[in-house]
């Protein structure tokens, strides 16, 4: 222990003289034995709330997610509960995907809860995040929590805390329950004798409440009805999602939908995939081949949780094509926006949201409907929030996030891949009956607005080593800007946690109204924007690429595309 920080030998005896089971206390003693690095790791820090709760490797210690740092934040999220809504009754509902430990933290989360005198709702099957976020609004809870570490590897789970309106937890709710758990000092204060009186099952009958809401989505029915053959093929990717979408297309009218069998049995060891993540084109390999099979005219996937989504189409080409999320949000986007007014609903008081990562082309598309589009800080919970301000007062139509996240309509507070499944089935429905095909209507809204072309690359630094050097590249990107990127001038900085706007070309800086975040911007003499961003909840940096250009002929749509692409891998060369 001699080599080792004191403030992590400190930690690890402490977890060792603790209250807890005897193969945890082995495995500290192997790592102290023969893996100070991963016992340096496993202790350094103790895991945070990053977008409204935990997410971790799985393993011993305090930056682990194990049973006792899922008990210590249960605690904490409890302990806030109580002071929150004194003399009330107090409710959370609880559900989980398909990851390694879901059901052991789950069930240890119901616990903790019911042992401090709190009811319990318990999906008593897993459920995607969408559930879980209506079911706290419809079983009128003041808290929920999906056990999920969404779209990460197969080694990480996670813990989402969900507030009263559905969404997840935002300031100050955040802060306060990493307050109350940073007062625990000892397992021994955490209550884990549970009180079966106060836990509730939340059975099958609950999801036709919840489907019977996404139907109520459709826009265009008739369409549905005309094309109720057209292939479509699914993959929950051994997720949660395996029996809600294909149920949600079958609700739309879709008849021909075919489930990617060796993807469809829930496995948190996600055996036929390196990522369970939809963003990444090798998850939809076995689904583009049974796309080739049945001659599908979409494709669709979601993640381990089922909030995220991702659709494949054929091209011009016949050539299947992975649509990235700025693309699918836009064809969504143009969609609800063109069939509300075509239904005479756009009044004025209808609004939508998009993140600050996102693309812009949706501000510029509901700029063209003269809707209002906000801008938000990266994270559902952001754009959950917007919605919870304007309730009873505008009507929220739909919004996103570029990482494969969206919703249409209020009564879900979270990216919902189940319904935007079913809301993407339907628009290249409706646009079939026109006659066009996905990028014929991606080429319209480009001529019409402005050809957007975003890419995303994310550079992985592990460990405590690697969160001081994300660390150190953004202090770099504050203390030294740019003043240029690949030979093109920098024009605007953003800076998100200084809450400024710099223009340097007339040195003036303006104050945003945006909460603080390690977020930059840079924004380019020729119309490119650069984010660079440090994940919340993965030990990478992100950095955002958004160009565009005018798209003057439909005809010109791939060579404008490839222009825009060459653009960007000269930026992207910048940051290698």
């Amino acid at each position: 222990m001699s080599a080792i920080d004191p403030k992590v030998a400190e930690k690890a005896k402490k977890w060792l003289d603790g209250n807890i089971d005897q193969t945890t206390k082995d495995n500290i003693k192997k790592l102290m034995d023969s893996n100070p690095t991963e016992l340096v790791d496993s202790f350094y820090k103790d895991l945070e709330f990053g977008t409204g709760g935990l997410r971790g490797l799985m393993g011993v210690g305090t930056n682990r997610m194990n049973v006792y740092t899922v008990g210590m934040a249960t605690q904490g999220l409890a302990n806030y509960l109580l002071q929150c809504f004194p003399n009330e009754k107090i409710s959370v509902a609880i559900t989980h995907d398909s990851r390694i430990n879901n059901t052991l933290f789950a069930t240890a989360t119901a616990d903790v809860l019911t042992a401090n005198g709190i009811h319990v709702y318990y999906f008593r099957e897993m459920r995607p995040t969408p559930m879980l976020s209506f079911a706290v609004r419809h079983f009128e809870c003041k808290s929920g929590v999906m056990i999920t570490a969404s779209h990460n590897p197969k080694e990480y789970n996670g813990y989402k805390a969900y507030w009263d309106d559905g969404a997840q937890v935002v300031a100050p709710h955040d802060k306060n329950i990493i307050d109350e758990v940073n007062k625990i000092t000892s397992f021994d204060m955490v209550k884990w004798d549970q009180n079966d009186e106060l836990f509730h099952f939340i059975e099958e009958d609950f999801d036709s409440i919840y489907m019977d809401l996404v139907k109520g989505l459709s826009l265009s029915p008739e369409a549905n009805k005309a094309h109720k053959d057209m292939p479509i093929v699914f993959s929950p990717i051994h997720g949660a999602s395996g029996k809600m979408v294909p149920a949600a297309l079958k609700a739309f009218g879709f008849e021909n939908v075919h489930i990617v069998k060796e993807q469809a049995e829930p496995d948190g060891t996600f055996p036929t995939v390196i990522y369970p993540n939809p963003e990444e084109a090798e998850a939809l390999n076995m689904s583009v081949e049974l796309g080739k099979k049945v001659n599908a005219e979409l494709i669709l996937a979601c993640d381990p949780d089922g909030d995220r989504y991702a659709a494949v189409v054929p091209n011009e080409k016949g050539e299947f094509e992975l649509l990235n999320g700025n693309q699918t949000g836009t064809l969504l986007s143009y969609y609800l926006l063109s069939k509300w007014r075509e239904a005479g609903k756009l009044n004025g008081k209808q609004f939508m949201v998009n993140t600050i990562v996102t693309t812009e082309l949706i501000n510029r598309i509901a700029e063209g409907f003269e809707v209002k589009c906000f801008n938000v800080l990266t994270g559902f919970k952001n754009i959950a929030a917007i919605i919870r301000d304007l309730e009873g007062k505008e009507t929220f139509i739909g919004g996103g996030e570029e990482s494969y996240g969206y919703l249409v309509g209020d009564f879900v507070r979270d990216k919902d891949g189940v319904s935007a499944c079913a809301m993407v089935a339907e628009a290249i429905a409706y646009y079939k009956t026109q006659g066009k095909s996905v990028f014929d209507v991606l080429a319209e809204v480009y001529s019409k607005f402005g050809f957007y072309k975003e890419s995303l690359i994310s550079v992985t630094k592990k460990g405590k080593d690697g969160a001081e050097q994300i660390q150190a590249l953004m202090n770099g990107f504050r203390t030294n800007p740019p003043a240029e990127m690949n030979g093109i001038p920098v024009e605007k900085i953003l800076d998100v946690k200084a809450g400024t706007l710099k223009n340097l070309v007339t040195g003036q800086t303006e104050k945003l109204d945006l909460d603080s975040s390690n977020v930059m911007q840079f924004y380019l003499k020729d119309g490119s924007k650069i984010s660079a961003r440090p994940s919340g909840t993965e030990p990478k940096i992100k950095y955002y690429f958004s160009v565009n250009a005018p798209l003057e002929n439909t005809k010109d749509y791939r060579k404008v595309e490839q222009e825009l692409v060459d653009r960007m891998e000269g930026l992207k060369s910048y940051f290698s």
